[in-house]
């Protein structure tokens, strides 16, 4: 059955737009399922895993670090004025430690993330699809499912909270940058400010909701390259509606671990 986006030759309503968000995440769903279902069972695909974990994350580390350095000194020139203001430059490190390890790391790490790899995957399993490789594992008595969709799941699963604390400490890097350009700032003085300022209930949430993030990023992509059709026009669907879906689902769920994380640790607020 075609969704509304794939019946070509006419232009969408808001129904057809209505139905094809409950219409993919009821398929998301029962993928998500079906991935819970497969990942316990043998054989484990370790040797797979450990590939994607270095196609799709390792490959990752360039990006992310000119996107980590640039954040900590925007950051910090951007709340530099402002804690002049009010005479309080002494507690600009604490201040930029605080925002990037709860928040600005973990999510802007994920969309650089998820833009990169969730795309990639898409297209990769959506060609496999249209040209029918898929189909011809299944023929083959081999699991597509297994041999395809956990094993990238898996790998993003794990490798975006290694990227992320990698990340934190290269916004970190550029934040001191800044500082000392302006304040001549001693290093000693900085590390400890941070030090002093990073409690248990800042970190471990931080770092902890990119395993969500990394999963999101894994499934979705997965998800629409598994079940695309239409051709090539399809795979290209497929690549773009998953960075876009899982940017969405990313921001969406950061809002949630964030109201979970502070009723878990109240001294968060």
């Amino acid at each position: 059955m075609k969704l509304p986006h794939q019946k070509y030759g006419r232009k969408l309503k808001t129904s057809d737009y209505i139905y094809n968000f409950f219409a993919t995440i009821t398929g998301l769903t029962i993928f998500n399922i079906q991935f819970i279902k497969e990942v316990f069972i043998p054989p484990y695909e370790i040797s797979e895993i450990k590939k994607h974990m270095d196609e799709l994350g390792v490959k990752t580390f360039g990006i992310v670090s000119i996107t980590g350095i640039i954040l900590g000194l925007v950051l910090t020139m951007q709340s530099q004025p402002v804690m002049q203001r009010f005479g309080a430059t002494d507690f600009l490190p604490a201040m930029v430690s605080i925002s990037v390890i709860r928040e600005l790391g973990p999510v802007i790490t994920a969309l650089i993330f998820t833009g990169r790899v969730s795309s990639g995957i898409g297209a990769e399993l959506g060609s496999m699809r249209v040209t029918e490789q898929i189909d011809a594992m299944e023929v083959s008595a081999v699991n597509p499912f297994k041999y395809l969709v956990v094993t990238r799941v898996i790998a993003t699963t794990m490798i975006l909270p290694i990227l992320t604390i990698y990340v934190v400490f290269i916004e970190l890097a550029g934040s001191f940058f800044e500082i000392v350009l302006v304040e001549s700032m001693t290093l000693k003085y900085f590390v400890d400010s941070v030090i002093n300022a990073i409690q248990f209930g800042d970190f471990i949430p931080g770092i902890g909701k990119t395993f969500v993030f990394g999963f999101i990023t894994g499934l979705v992509g997965c998800y629409k390259g598994f079940t695309a059709e239409g051709g090539t026009e399809g795979v290209g669907r497929a690549s773009t509606t998953a960075v876009v879906l899982s940017s969405l689902l990313i921001l969406i769920f950061d809002m949630v671990l964030v109201k979970i994380s502070l009723w878990l640790w109240p001294t968060l607020g």
